[in-house]
């Protein structure tokens, strides 16, 4: 009925372009207008102000010769100051931008190896909003932002890349491991070591207090018996200490059987090569 009596609305956000005779007239803002089409007056089209995106899949080969799929998004808008730049100079926004983002990045990836290529997606997008800028700002278009939102490298390359990654983290951790068991090696050999020196400070501390008891004992006994020896002593000492040895043979079930002479005539015997070896070995150290 509106349009019968001459009266178009345009919608917020949107432009209608105005012809006479279909000559470029006016734009026609948000709101109802009247358009006599008696008199010539049509509307040609209309024209959306919102921000567009268009996203851009683009095959390309790297510097060390690996094809990648660069995946771009563009957001863009028409500019309300040439809506009859953007509504008349191109037939097909899309393409066009197309074209240009497929002309940047084919122009920008050869020039970097694969892992570049993902370092610096941020330095190749701004390299194609610069040259749409340029490009579409004649057209009426205004670029918003552009975006490098995906490189998707060949199937078989990500695989490779994958199995890379995996060697090098496997490296490591054979190092880590290697390492620590070094340590524990280290660690367990100086405990062994600090072992066995606390273990012959013990032994050397009892043996002297064995010396020490003996020497002592010896003494006493010559001081509280008149007409004893040391010798005597000492011989008496070592036939106790043959019976205690006996005794703890035969009172222990895990003992080997050992056969030595028997008798007060081995206890002798004991006694004369224990004497000789204290005198050997006394000879020896002077």
């Amino acid at each position: 009925m509106g349009q019968t009596l001459g009266c178009i609305q345009v919608d917020q956000s949107t432009v209608s372009v105005k012809e006479h005779f279909g000559k470029f007239d006016n734009v026609l803002e948000p709101g109802c207008h009247c358009l006599p089409w008696c008199v010539g007056y049509q509307l040609a089209g209309s024209l959306s102000l919102r921000v567009q995106q268009l996203d851009v899949r683009c095959e390309t080969k790297t510097k060390d010769n690996v094809f990648v799929t660069v995946v771009a998004s563009i957001q863009y808008r028409a500019m309300a100051d040439k809506v009859a730049d953007a509504f008349y100079k191109l037939s097909n926004t899309k393409e066009q931008i197309q074209a240009y983002v497929f002309d940047v990045i084919r122009a920008s990836v050869p020039k970097l190896e694969l892992d570049s290529t993902f370092e610096q997606k941020n330095d190749i997008a701004k390299a194609v909003e610069n040259e749409l800028e340029k490009a579409m700002s004649a057209y009426g278009f205004e670029i918003v932002q552009t975006l490098i939102v995906d490189i998707e490298p060949d199937a078989q390359v990500k695989r490779a890349m994958n199995e890379i990654n995996a060697a090098a983290r496997l490296r490591v951790a054979a190092n880590e491991k290697a390492e620590a068991e070094k340590i524990l090696q280290i660690k367990k050999a100086e405990g062994e070591a600090e072992s066995k020196y606390l273990s012959g400070l013990g032994i050397a501390r009892q043996r002297q207090a064995i010396v020490d008891g003996l020497r002592d004992s010896v003494l006493a006994f010559s001081e509280n018996v008149p007409g004893t020896t040391a010798k005597d002593v000492m011989d008496m000492v070592l036939v106790t200490q043959y019976f205690d040895t006996m005794k703890e043979i035969g009172a222990s079930s895990k003992s080997s059987a050992v056969f030595i002479p028997h008798g007060p005539g081995a206890v002798k015997d004991v006694a004369a090569q224990i004497r000789e070896g204290l005198l050997q070995a006394e000879s020896v150290g002077q």
